[in-house]
């Protein structure tokens, strides 16, 4: 089971939703970089459970413990271990799924793969995975913003039909942090925070999109060409639990265009070369141009629901069950700091790279 993500950058996760403790091992992290537990754990409680009345109601601390590779607050620059112990895991919620797939899951495929599954909780495909990412994207995102000053914000553009208005221009985390439901459109946002109340009380669960703007990412990285940019974004992104979609620049709607609509034309901007628009979503030829990288990842809704729905045992009877346990009626809110998290690895990993390959001489 490939549990690695990077060349350069190099994460391992680790974990069970239900076990002791998830976390991650980081490896090819330069020496020097200052990090603190207060530095993880601000991403952390952006991603935990429990934080507000729309998300999953189980309650965890996520309170990050750096095991070794940072001495006296700097990298060392040899393999950086974090753990986050699990405190609130109730697994008897789960004792009647011991035989049974739960639609839209991963039951059935681990046990067909693997013959062997962890069904308290989910196991490796649980969202609870993602504390790793979220903890060695934290790291990322601060070595990035020293570098480059590279900012990176991410939001819930849509949930179902409810869309929001963003300026990737301008639009801050602090605009995004002002609500519960991580939508920078303050109007737009109360009314998604209803469907979601609304959609819990129905048993149910609903979708959408989360964007993503990188500013300030200089123009070079990018390793065609099975390792553009956009298409180790792209793995990364859909990576995650729930994610179905993945758009950069234009994506779909570039199909609509004609090419001299959607090519992005060059100008020289007192010195700097830049783009008049930017359909391209700052890649082109899959290496970043210096224009923002803007994309999109899609959620599918959340699979364990409430209502009654058909199902069949691993012996194959059919049956009829309730979800039951503490589960995101809408995965949106949460989503929001594990893409930032595993854009900003990519980021680091590529400018790793790049480095390591243009400096070669130097």
């Amino acid at each position: 089971m490939p549990n690695t993500f990077g060349k350069s950058y190099k994460i391992t996760t680790w974990g069970e939703s239900h076990g002791e403790a998830v976390g991650v091992t980081i490896d090819g992290c330069p020496p020097g970089i200052s990090i603190s537990n207060e530095d993880i754990q601000f991403e952390l409680n952006r991603r935990k459970p429990g934080q507000s009345e729309i998300t999953t109601q189980r309650k965890e601390n996520d309170k990050a413990e750096i095991l070794s590779g940072v001495f006296e607050g700097k990298t060392l620059g040899s393999p950086i271990h974090i753990s986050v112990s699990n405190t609130d895991a109730k697994s008897k919620d789960y004792d009647a799924l011991k035989s049974l797939y739960r639609p839209s899951h991963a039951d059935y495929t681990y046990d067909i793969k693997y013959g062997i599954r962890n069904w308290k909780g989910g196991g490796r495909a649980s969202a609870r995975e993602t504390i790793g990412r979220v903890a060695a994207g934290a790291l990322a995102k601060k070595i990035l913003k020293q570098k480059y000053n590279i900012q990176i914000v991410g939001y819930v553009k849509s949930i179902q039909n409810l869309e929001a208005k963003v300026n990737t221009d301008t639009v801050k985390i602090s605009d995004v942090e002002q609500n519960i439901v991580r939508c920078p459109d303050q109007d737009i946002a109360k009314i998604m925070i209803d469907k979601i109340k609304e959609i819990r009380k129905q048993g149910d669960s609903l979708g959408g999109v989360v964007e993503l703007v990188c500013r300030n990412v200089p123009p070079g990285l990018g390793e065609p060409v099975f390792d553009k940019l956009e298409a180790d974004l792209g793995k990364a992104v859909l990576s995650l639990p729930a994610c179905k979609g993945f758009e950069i620049g234009s994506g779909f709607k570039g199909t609509l265009m004609k090419g001299s609509d959607h090519n992005d034309e060059f100008y020289n901007d007192n010195g700097k070369i830049r783009t008049k628009t930017n359909n391209s979503g700052g890649i082109q030829g899959g290496i970043s141009n210096g224009e923002n990288i803007i994309l999109k990842a899609a959620f599918k809704p959340t699979g364990t629901i409430i209502q009654n729905q058909n199902t069949v045992t691993d012996s194959g009877k059919e049956i009829e069950f309730g979800g039951r346990g503490r589960h995101d009626p809408c995965v949106l809110p949460r989503a929001v700091p594990m893409v930032e998290s595993m854009v900003a690895i990519v980021l680091l990993d590529h400018s790793l790279r790049h480095n390591a390959q243009n400096n070669f001489l130097d």
